[in-house]
């Protein structure tokens, strides 16, 4: 491999390296296999170009170009000529995603939810930055300043990330710059010659193969020695430094709640934090309240809704904020026909809650509540003002239960033209499978309530929908279409596509965000906790107003009014909160040549007048080494980490929600016990398939070493377990997702940092995924060996084996 070719392979290799440290910023790691392979076709490019060869300016220039199509390719393909070509609409379209993940970086907590906006500024970040890094260090040879765009690569997620840029990621970005000088030395050296020294003392090492025969202590070595002792102080001096403790931009995010703020969760819109907190390990109690109410189901209580679609992402409009009213005035669209109670709720925010909107009840009539707080009327929410947040605050709040009948509804008049304007918005940027779905779902129905009683079941239970929190957020028009062909989701995903396709339709949609009702607890309170954080559309009726519809399966609870068989006073279970809630060439020096270096690299001094002397030549790296270093590096990057995806990936499934039948919920029952058998799998206590639940259970106690807690946990859910197997009417219980992480908690409490290191990273009982292929291989084998004349070929194939063999 030429010098040059090297230096192009480890500029790549060290992008990919630095680029390491944004993984903790944003959910998921597929966005940088998809840096990689841009990366790849980008410096492919580049050496395809220096081989030409093109001039320095040239090359770049091409690279440039070649990115920008592959960028519009990406991200904008809809909206350029031919799908590639970069026309003033892609560039609007591509400044538009610019903004709106800018706007996303200032909101979301880290870890992000993938958005389109923040999926472009990262990828389209790592593949400028591995430009610069290609031009400096291979086109122009230099190396050295190389280290300037990947340490801005490296401080940008350093200081952003909350905990997350560890040694590792510095020592991964540092290993690769040291790799990169290391690439530009040898290279120098080839062009130089052979570096005489002292006398060698170990024969045919690297450093031997570096500086020629003969070779003795090379400045390469001693450069690399001086390489690992700087890497070394840098590792050893941050310890005595302050750590970074920061959100995504300088606010502590909502991951775990830890820091330096004494434990708060603080997120200025609430859609930021809410797949974080579906998630979280700990369902931690964030307010409770007691309520007058007759029915605790139905009591949502809603932060603020979000009414505009850009195509990028659900925002909520800027508005002009009021003083807070005496009484807030009569909900719009509301007629004297509809059945109305007014209700007290007196609301108790946890320390560790810090919103800038106030959780209430809709609609609200009245709240009482101190501090500073202003009121927004368009979607009568309160938002506090000059710092103020919901920390601690005690609030009471009178509100409406507003119960329609269905005949209301389908009765309901046209809205007025200035809301249906407003609240029917779609983006150009909306596949036309959003529409077209929406017109095949709601086909037969004869008006808008019965659309939206179509769509809402739909999504539900008839459309093959799976409620999954583990599934990339997102917002846009792109997340739609996804969200409608994969068919797996959550409640972000459920209520903005049903919202979509009811604007579609001509019926005003918003999407509401907040938390569903909680749970009761023994003092008649009830407790509203992080995995209650939810999204639900509102879509309006004349004469009712805005109107809750449940579209997410397994969440909350379905409302009356789209239930026209069951009578509305019907008792349905009480909400509960969701538990779904990642041998090496050697140089070959030619002859010393009195031309100087710099002008022989540019191909400047013509022939050598040297009988026998060469010129060092670079032919540039051939199109399918680039390929191949492509396939490699993504190899490198995912097999390391495939284990830890795919326990991940399994311990979300097990524990999401599958469905409301009794047999979904004997179902999730199982695979929590396989997930607590699992995880102490990891930890180092194998699976002992001869014992019943319950004294599986003692013995994961017992070998965990797990405390109070964690053992009763594992022995709610072994009694689970044995209702399910063994009862003639089995009552699956509830919470046992929540048991399962809480088993998980106490295993990692317990074990040495070892063992969580290996639970994580190389957990035991990823071998299922091994055992899976061999059982589905022999499957195969049986299936072919069936088949008519299956044995007169595998005769053939071992015959031409052993003539060849």
């Amino acid at each position: 491999m030429s010098g040059r070719a090297r230096l192009a392979l480890c500029a790549y290799a060290a992008t990919l390296l630095a680029a390491g440290a944004l993984i903790p910023l944003v959910d998921g790691v597929g966005w940088l296999v998809q840096a990689a392979v841009l990366l790849g076709v980008q410096s492919g490019v580049g050496a395809l170009a220096r081989r030409v060869p093109l001039a320095r300016t040239l090359t770049i220039g091409v690279q440039t170009l070649v990115t920008l199509l592959l960028l519009t390719l990406v991200f904008v393909r809809d909206h350029a000529l031919f799908g590639v070509l970069p026309g003033p609409e892609a560039l609007m379209r591509l400044g538009e995603l610019l903004v709106a993940g800018g706007e996303d970086v200032g909101t979301y907590a880290i870890p992000a939810p993938m958005t389109d906006g923040i999926k472009l500024m990262v990828v389209g970040g790592v593949v400028l930055i591995g430009l610069a890094v290609d031009a400096l260090a291979v086109t122009f040879r230099s190396a050295a300043p190389a280290g300037l765009p990947l340490l801005a690569l490296y401080s940008v997620a350093a200081g952003l990330s909350d905990g997350g840029a560890s040694w590792l990621w510095f020592l991964l970005a540092a290993s690769g710059y040291l790799l990169l000088l290391l690439a530009e030395g040898r290279d120098r050296l080839s062009q130089w010659g052979r570096v005489f020294g002292g006398a060698a003392r170990n024969s045919g090492g690297l450093a031997d193969g570096l500086a020629g025969v003969g070779g003795g202590s090379s400045p390469v070595r001693t450069g690399r020695r001086i390489g690992v002792l700087a890497l070394g102080i840098a590792l050893v001096a941050p310890l005595a430094l302050p750590a970074l403790d920061s959100g995504l931009l300088g606010g502590k995010g909502p991951g775990n709640g830890r820091g330096s703020g004494g434990g708060t969760i603080s997120a200025v819109n609430p859609l930021v934090s809410l797949q974080n907190n579906l998630n979280q390990p700990d369902n931690r109690e964030v307010m409770t309240y007691r309520s007058n109410i007759e029915n605790p189901q139905s009591l949502y209580l809603r932060i603020l809704a979000l009414d505009e679609f850009n195509g990028s992402e659900w925002r909520s409009s800027t508005r002009r904020l009021t003083d807070v009213p005496d009484r807030l005035p009569q909900p719009t669209g509301l007629g004297r026909d509809v059945s109305v109670t007014e209700v007290r709720t007196n609301i108790s925010a946890s320390r560790s809650y810090q919103q800038t909107y106030l959780p209430l009840p809709y609609p609200a009539s009245e709240v009482r509540v101190g501090g500073r707080w202003r009121y927004e009327p368009e979607g009568r929410t309160l938002v506090g003002d000059d710092g103020q947040t919901t920390r601690g605050a005690q609030y009471e709040v009178g509100s409406l239960v507003v119960e329609p009948t269905a005949a209301q509804l389908a009765a309901a008049g046209p809205p007025p033209e200035e809301l249906v304007r407003e609240y029917t918005q779609v983006p150009g940027s909306l596949p036309g499978v959003v529409a077209e779905t929406a017109e095949q779902v709601t086909e037969g129905a004869s008006n808008a309530y019965e659309q939206a009683v179509k769509l809402q079941d739909w999504f539900a239970s008839d459309g093959g929908f799976t409620y999954d929190t583990t599934v990339t957020s997102g917002t846009g028009s792109s997340a739609i279409a996804r969200f409608l062909r994969d068919r797996e989701g959550f409640c972000i995903h459920f209520s903005f596509s049903m919202a979509a396709m009811a604007r579609t339709l001509g019926i005003p949609a918003r999407v509401a965000v907040g938390f569903t009702p909680g749970t009761m607890k023994a003092d008649g309170a009830i407790s509203v906790g992080l995995r209650d954080a939810h999204a639900w559309p509102e879509l309006y009726f004349e004469g009712v107003g805005w109107t809750r519809f449940e579209p997410t399966p397994s969440r909350g609870s379905t409302p009356s009014w789209t239930r026209p068989e069951v009578p509305t006073d019907s008792a349905s279970d009480v909400a509960q909160p969701s538990a779904d809630t990642s041998a090496e060439p050697s140089a070959a020096p030619s002859a010393e040549d009195s031309c100087p270096p710099q002008l022989r690299q540019e191909g400047g001094c013509g022939p050598s007048q040297e009988p026998g002397a060469a010129l060092p030549t670079d032919r540039g790296t051939p199109a399918g080494t680039v390929l191949l270093v492509v396939l490699a590096a993504v190899l490198v990057l995912v097999l390391p980490l495939s284990p830890l995806m795919w326990r991940t990936r399994a311990r979300n499934r097990r524990l999401g929600s599958g469905g409301r039948t009794p047999a979904d919920a004997a179902a999730r029952t199982l695979a929590a016990w396989r997930e607590i058998s699992d995880e102490a799998w990891d930890h180092g206590i194998a699976p002992d398939e001869s014992l019943t639940p319950r004294k599986a259970a003692a013995r994961i106690v017992r070998l965990g070493r797990l405390d109070t807690t964690a053992a009763e946990a594992v022995h709610r859910i072994a009694g689970s377990v044995e209702q399910v197997l063994y009862a003639p009417e089995p009552r699956p219980s509830a919470g046992l997702a929540e048991d399962a992480l809480t088993v998980r908690a106490g295993l990692r409490a317990s074990a040495g940092r070892g063992a969580r290191l290996r639970a994580t990273l190389l957990p035991r009982s990823s071998v299922r995924v091994v055992w899976a292929v061999m059982e589905r291989r022999t499957a195969l084998a049986e299936r072919w060996a069936g088949r008519p004349g299956a044995g007169r070929w595998t005769a053939r194939l071992r015959r031409l084996t052993r003539q060849h063999g």
